[in-house]
């Protein structure tokens, strides 16, 4: 046989082979990682959430190719001992739906967690989001700045950049390659650089113990999830350039903490900028810690959000005995 039947039916048999794979996987992560919590409806999307603890209500959003597991393995435990928090799944994450057609920016996403909230009877909540998370903060308090006490940006992206995408986001969001790619490729080659990638979420500090498994990090290889993550992270950039525009009309209290070496998400670009613009916004930057700060630096960061929280609920309450 010469070599390029032999690349044929290499080929045919990998196009045979590796949805299969990709499928029975998928499968298996799922049967290993189900869902914790509870589901709602708000505008015909089914949207996954847990809801723990009692107290000032917190709400917690992830990044990109995450999931609220992210949050369980790190902010909940110690936020729930004062406070009833609620972390979601985001559109097309975990377990939620994510509706079919036009691309769900941050500030569609804001506005089915606001209405969410509402279903649930939270008021007030202070809202958390990481990273890609931190322009669906921006876009609530903009759109929705009577239904939240605050907001806190973690490593959050706020501003557009120039670096562009990698080449397997650029791939992935494309509608019939990112099908294929997502359906066949993704999983068997991502098994294989999943610890790297952790590595470098964590850089330059070290993953903390059982990462992987507390999160359920592999949830993020599923075709689904995986293309969901490349569409939004694809298009954030340009969302964020119009979105900047309206910043100066953000009144309501905000904190800021980055990691003081995120190479992830650079704090020149997006928390110095919208610090110029905000000067009522509250800067903390940990100094040495990475993108995953809540995770590297747990106890830290529930000690700022309670307290930035305590600060917010007294503004609140002299302002309102003032009057």
């Amino acid at each position: 046989m010469s070599l390029t039947a032999k690349l044929v039916v290499g080929v045919i048999v990998a196009a045979a082979l590796l949805p299969a794979y990709t499928a029975l996987a998928t499968w298996r992560v799922e049967q290993r990682y189900p869902p914790q919590g509870e589901f709602i409806t708000v505008e015909g999307i089914r949207l996954h959430y847990t809801d723990e603890g009692s107290g000032p209500p917190i709400v917690l959003l992830h990044g990109a190719s995450a999931s609220l597991r992210d949050f369980q393995a790190s902010l909940i435990p110690g936020l729930a001992k004062h406070h009833r928090v609620i972390a979601f799944d985001r559109p097309g994450y975990g377990y939620s739906e994510r509706p079919a057609g036009a691309w769900l920016d941050p500030a569609q996403q804001a506005a089915l967690v606001s209405a969410a909230l509402a279903k649930l009877e939270v008021e007030q909540p202070l809202v958390v989001g990481h990273s890609w998370s931190g322009a669906v903060v921006l876009a609530y308090m903009l759109n929705h700045p009577a239904d939240l006490a605050g907001g806190v940006l973690l490593a959050g992206a706020a501003n557009p950049w120039d670096s562009g995408v990698s080449w397997h986001v650029d791939l992935a969001r494309r509608p019939v390659l990112g099908r294929i790619f997502a359906g066949t490729a993704v999983f068997p080659i991502g098994q294989l650089g999943l610890n790297k990638a952790i590595d470098g979420v964590f850089a330059p500090e070290t993953p903390t113990p059982d990462y992987r498994q507390r999160t359920g990090a592999i949830l993020a290889l599923r075709p689904g999830p995986f293309r969901t993550s490349a569409e939004d992270v694809g298009n954030l950039s340009r969302f964020l350039a119009e979105q900047t525009l309206r910043y100066d009309g953000i009144a309501a209290p905000l904190l800021m903490v980055t990691g003081g070496a995120d190479t992830v998400v650079s704090a020149q670009v997006h928390t110095q900028r919208l610090a110029a613009r905000l000067p009522h916004a509250e800067w903390v930057d940990l100094p040495g810690a990475g993108h995953a700060l809540h995770h590297s630096r747990t106890e830290d960061v529930v000690t700022l959000i309670r307290g930035f929280f305590e600060r917010v609920q007294r503004r609140v309450v002299v302002g309102s005995g003032s009057r």
